[in-house]
């Protein structure tokens, strides 16, 4: 019987919704290796056979002090010494497991190129996936003006390399007179910059100069800011989460400013009316879209994509791809698809049973 071991946070919520996945599959309860163990060099104990799930480190602090060192969770940065620890441990799960005679539910590899913004953005450009355009790589607030300036661009997303929840990420227009507005959760404290529950805006040259300069030492994405699309009066986007090269489950998060983040003031939208709005033909090329993207991780078994609908509802533009962006509690599948009814990780767990998806 297939027995899975899974890297995560004791008792974190995706720990626990996986293990009630299992069991309702009628397999045995998940082995729960901690984040923290592997992280400090600890052997991972696994037998014959098992089939390793590597999950998200979770917001746990220890697990935080270990991949970027020590200081407040909340704080911004230490993205570039979180992935250099991070991808260090995936290398040495990738050699541990198969030494144990086990077998990875996902590729280290792809989880690392997924954890780095510019790397997963080229990739899915190679492939023809579409994706805002990029500019080239900035390493300040002045080579990123004289970046936007060379390629025409007065509005873009700046973007930490290695960040995900939308930490420091940064929603910038210019406009004529030295006009400039920064949108983001980053807030500036005599300690630093940290991040917020609150989206804030800063409208000064100095205080966006100040804000992108102390990003940019763990390296930056920038890419052209499209338009969505509205509904309801709300901008949205959408999270699909692909499982074996389908995507299965879907939601529109929506919002008032640029950033739709559920936990930065984004609500779920409709997705009926989204797809009315789209029809048929665009949301199945939406759906084509998203496995495209998926596509480009084929060691993957579950990718979460975002994806931007933009303006006037005929175009799409993959924005985001996520390695562990299959969160989304009391989801259940799409209308008509494998998973219509099961949560996310009980359609993980049944496309490796049926082989649907391949470690």
């Amino acid at each position: 019987m297939t027995r899975f071991a899974v890297i995560a946070t004791p008792g974190d919520r995706r720990a626990a919704l996986f293990a009630a996945a299992c069991r309702s599959c009628g397999l045995p309860e998940p082995r729960v290796v901690a984040w923290t163990d592997v992280l400090r060099g600890a052997d991972i104990p696994l037998d014959p056979g098992d089939l390793l799930r590597i999950d998200s480190p979770g917001e746990d602090p220890e697990a935080d002090a270990l991949l970027r060192g020590p200081g407040a969770a909340t704080r911004v940065g230490g993205g570039a010494r979180w992935y250099r620890t991070f991808t260090a441990a995936l290398g040495r799960i990738g050699a541990a497991v198969p030494a144990a005679g086990a077998r990875l539910a996902g590729d280290v590899d792809d989880i690392a190129v997924m954890f780095d913004k510019r790397r997963s953005h080229a990739r899915m450009l190679a492939a023809g996936v579409p994706v805002p355009p990029a500019l080239p790589p900035v390493d300040g607030y002045a080579a990123l003006r004289d970046a936007m300036a060379d390629a025409g661009e007065r509005r873009v997303f700046v973007k930490p390399a290695h960040g995900s929840s939308a930490s420091g990420v940064v929603a910038l227009q210019t406009g004529a007179g030295g006009r400039i507005r920064a949108v983001t959760s980053a807030a500036r404290t005599p300690g630093g910059l940290h991040n917020s529950l609150r989206v804030r805006t800063y409208g000064t040259e100095a205080e966006v100069a100040a804000l992108v300069d102390a990003l940019a030492p763990d390296g930056l994405h920038v890419e052209r800011w499209v338009p969505k699309a509205a509904i309801g009066g709300r901008v949205f986007d959408l999270r699909l989460v692909v499982i074996g090269g389908e995507a299965t489950h879907a939601v529109v998060r929506t919002s008032r400013h640029p950033m739709t983040n559920l936990h930065l003031g984004g609500a779920r939208g409709d997705l009926d009316a989204v797809r009315r709005a789209l029809g048929q033909n665009g949301w199945d090329q939406a759906l084509d879209v998203c496995a495209r993207a998926a596509a480009c991780f084929p060691g993957s078994p579950m990718v979460g994509v975002d994806l931007l609908v933009m303006q006037g509802m005929r175009r799409f533009a993959v924005c985001e791809v996520n390695a562990f962006g299959d969160l989304l509690p009391r989801l259940t599948g799409l209308p008509g698809g494998s998973a219509e009814g099961l949560d996310t990780y009980t359609a993980q767990v049944r496309a490796v049973l049926t082989g649907a998806a391949r470690a």
